[in-house]
């Protein structure tokens, strides 16, 4: 499955005013009527319950300089979980939290949720998203790619 390259996100959600965050890069689109997204997130993490029980979330598309919040969602740092990284964040309709300078984000109410063994496949329902031009932050046999290296 490394050989697959994939766009890096985070998805976030709010949990008693406290904001949430996981790196993740199981992201897809599954509908556009109605507009839906799905991705997976491992039931073990703090985060999952945190969606179930919010019933909102956020995914962020990272841009090609968002590496090390990448790195820093995917940790298991007391920085992460008690100052979010120290990324800032605003909110768009659901309420929960869309990284600043982020690639593009999707802010979705939690519609569905279904088993993946060890994971959770968390279905959306798109209620706002933005964008900003920029290059991705790429995933590839485990370890970031520069798409702009590739580029002829």
């Amino acid at each position: 499955m490394g050989r697959f390259a994939t766009g890096v996100t985070v998805a976030t959600t709010y949990q008693a005013s406290r904001r949430l965050g996981i790196t993740v890069n199981a992201f897809a689109s599954v509908s556009l009527d109605p507009p839906l997204v799905l991705f997976c997130l491992e039931r073990a993490s703090r985060v999952h319950q945190a969606i179930l029980d919010s019933g909102i979330f956020a995914v962020n598309i990272l841009a090609s300089d968002q590496e090390t919040i990448s790195n820093c969602f995917a940790s298991n740092s007391d920085f992460r979980y008690d100052e979010f990284c120290g990324v800032h964040s605003h909110v768009a309709v659901t309420g929960a939290p869309i990284l600043e300078d982020c690639l593009g984000f999707v802010d979705c109410r939690l519609v569905n949720v279904f088993d993946g063994g060890d994971h959770s496949i968390l279905v959306g329902l798109v209620e706002a998203l933005g964008a900003r031009d920029g290059d991705p932050l790429l995933y590839y046999r485990s370890h970031y790619v520069d798409l702009r290296e590739t580029r002829t």
